[in-house]
């Protein structure tokens, strides 16, 4: 379910119980050492620094979503300005992806399953 307010808040949540990186050394600290379960890039971040975090969560595996401005993302953690963010647990990576519209890789399974099934059934009518 789509709700933006509530990531903002989850992301708020994550920050005052440590389990989230912010700024640029934090992060790339964080998608290397494995801790990082979710990175969040503003959305008007420079395309090289979306290319920067795109590249290296590709490369470690971890989950990339692009969402809010520097400024939103910033005042959801309690800092100015963020262009990028880790979230370093995997409960709050996987509320905060689901409330930005983010499918998990079993979601995303299981809705395509639905709908192969859908499928399948209107070609049998």
């Amino acid at each position: 379910m789509r709700d933006p307010a509530r990531a903002l808040s989850a992301l708020g949540l994550a920050a005052r119980a440590g389990r989230l990186a912010s700024g640029d050394e934090a992060v790339l600290r964080a998608i290397r050492s494995g801790k990082a379960k979710l990175v969040i890039v503003a959305a008007d971040a420079s395309d090289k620094a979306k290319k920067k975090y795109g590249d290296k969560c590709l490369s470690y595996g971890v989950k990339r979503v692009e969402a809010f401005d520097r400024r939103t993302l910033g005042a959801a953690i309690g800092k100015a300005e963020r262009v990028v963010a880790a979230v370093l647990d995997a409960g709050l990576a996987a509320l905060v992806a689901a409330r930005l519209g983010e499918l998990s890789e079993v979601d995303n399974i299981e809705q395509t399953g639905k709908q192969a099934g859908k499928q399948g059934e209107a070609s049998h009518l």
